[in-house]
């Protein structure tokens, strides 16, 4: 039994009187020494809806430790908030967040001498940081999702918002009409609502192994999320007791389940980004054309959020991703010999699941689905010779063949859409935005849905070096590399160049000659200074391709 590999190492024998001293200051008793210590990562803060909660939900989960013979210990990560910095400055640390909350977890519980760990993860970046964290420490652990928000009455949500920014700066929309969907439209607790980044993460994870069944889809403030957390304590336990590691669960095969569940649900470009770096994390080898292996054989079945109609909480009150899956295992398209958290496999966890109610219209019949094949596409060609990812549902068309309108900042980029001057057959180019020219890879959901709201989405192509939010919907691709910092062939593109779009054969061309691409080379220069010192310059100097995952290590 190795229930505490580690904790014993802390407080066992004379000698490490004086630690126990310290812990018997800060509430332990003679008795928890005895006990497994179970550290509990709460990214609980009050700077977002998505973890406003969280730290309550992080007290139920300790109550649940104790109650189940283990020592749970409460510590707090950082968040920060996509929605908030968005189009900001602000939002170059969003992906450096990733890593932030990877490496505090992995520094407290590898300090602190913790046998097991369960974190719990609200907003986008939270996810994928708890579980590379998790990952690099390979002791028994348990992620929690915070849950997600309710949509408000006329059903709108954040997304909703940078749409209708979008209509405003094109005189379809008075600034009051702006003013009331925003007051409406976001009302925490809960990350948001539709098939964002966050729950897409989250149902990744789920699938993966790495939650308890059926906590992706519950409501933030909900009796459900109450009870995965109370629930995390006997399974933590069980994971310590039969030494059930992320080694164990992360696999190659149960990573191949997290991507059919992603594709199947229509799910976030940033999936594609979290689960290489997670899989590096685990050393599990991922790749990018995995994702295209993959998305050959596995249909889009969602109608959900941003291009589809529905949100998360409507699919929780069908039974959440449980149903879903169980459709995939039948089909054969997920493997369900992988273990879980439960102690037990996919396939078991999945025996008793009863199919979607027949009169609900979220999830459509794997046989009759939104589209026959992955969204996801990963592009290559001489504007991506290491690869890029499209999120295209084909409702805007699967070729697109466009004149391109350059910019070197996303600000420049957003300026000129909101100011009419992008025309249906233009292709907008945002680059020096990748992990290291921006540095940090900010999302473009400001740009994207202000050519949504002026109603360009089936006119207008939109490529970066750097990333799209989960609510970005369009013909977009982005995770471009090698990217313009490092002088892939994105820096050299000039206004008025044909770029080719296609997600049929997966390309994405500059139709320049190579003679003029060899000259431009030779004349390019960088034009951005990357920052001196401060957690910018760290990131920028140790980040590696996005199509590695724009992993740090």
């Amino acid at each position: 039994m190795t229930k505490r590999k580690y904790s014993k190492e802390l407080v066992d024998g004379p000698n490490q009187a004086a630690s126990r001293s310290m812990l018997r200051g800060a509430g332990f008793t003679s008795e928890d020494f005895t006990k497994p210590f179970v550290g509990i990562a709460s990214t609980g803060a009050k700077v977002t809806p998505c973890n406003m909660h969280i730290n309550q939900l992080a007290e139920v989960v300790e109550k649940s430790v104790d109650s189940s013979g283990g020592k749970g210990v409460l510590f707090n990560t950082i968040t920060v908030s996509d929605g908030i910095s968005m189009g900001t400055q602000g939002m170059k640390y969003s992906l450096v967040s990733r890593e932030v909350i990877a490496d505090s977890i992995e520094t407290v519980v590898g300090c602190l001498g913790y046998d097991g760990v369960i974190a719990i993860g609200g907003c986008d970046k939270n996810m994928p940081g708890c579980l590379i964290g998790m990952a690099r420490l390979n002791r028994p652990s348990i992620f929690i999702y915070g849950g997600s928000i309710q949509p408000s009455e006329e059903n709108t949500d954040y997304v909703t918002v940078c749409e209708k920014t979008g209509e405003f700066s094109k005189g379809d929309l008075e600034e009051s009409e702006l003013i009331h969907v925003e007051k409406i439209s976001v009302k925490g607790p809960g990350s948001c609502g539709g098939m964002y980044t966050a729950n897409t993460m989250a149902s990744a994870i789920e699938a993966l192994g790495m939650s308890l069944p059926g906590s992706s889809s519950q409501d933030a403030i909900s009796k459900d999320k109450q009870n995965d957390c109370l629930e995390a304590g006997l399974a933590v336990m069980n994971l310590l007791d039969n030494d059930i590691k992320p080694s164990d669960i992360m696999t190659k095969e149960s990573f191949e389940n997290a991507i059919v569940v992603v594709i199947a649900l229509g799910g976030s470009t940033n999936a594609v980004l979290h689960l290489l770096a997670m899989a590096h994390a685990i050393g599990v080898d991922l790749n990018l054309d995995d994702f295209t292996r993959i998305g050959k054989k596995t249909p889009v079945m969602a109608d959900l959020k941003p291009f589809g109609s529905h949100y998360m909480s409507e699919l929780n009150a069908n039974g959440g991703i449980q149903p879903l899956m169980k459709t995939l295992l039948d089909k054969g398209l997920i493997n369900g010999e992988c273990i879980t958290v439960t102690g037990k496999t996919i396939a078991e966890n999945l025996e008793n699941i009863d199919p979607y109610k027949e009169d609900q219209n979220i999830i459509k019949a794997f046989d009759n689905p939104i589209k026959q094949n992955s969204h996801l596409r990963i592009l290559y060609g001489n504007l991506a010779k290491e690869g890029a990812v499209a999120k295209i549902t084909g409702k805007e068309g699967t070729s697109f063949e466009g004149s391109a309108r350059v910019f070197n900042s996303e600000e420049d980029g957003v300026e000129a859409i909101l100011s009419k001057s992008i025309k249906a057959g233009d292709i907008v180019v945002i680059r020096y935005e990748g992990p290291k020219g921006g540095p940090g890879m900010r999302e473009m959901l400001k740009p994207t849905s202000a050519i949504m709201g002026q109603g360009l989405g089936d006119k207008v192509g939109f490529i970066t070096d750097g990333r799209f939010s989960g609510g970005t919907h369009g013909f977009v691709v982005g995770h471009i590399t090698p990217e313009a910092a490092d002088g892939g062939l994105i820096a050299i593109v000039e206004d008025g160049d044909t770029i080719l779009i296609d997600a049929n054969d997966d390309q994405l061309i500059l139709k320049v000659s190579e003679r003029e691409i060899a000259e431009r080379m030779a004349k390019w220069v960088n034009p951005k200074s990357p920052p001196k010192k401060g957690v910018l310059a760290k990131f920028a100097r140790s980040v590696k391709s996005a199509s590695l995952g724009a992993i740090t290590d």
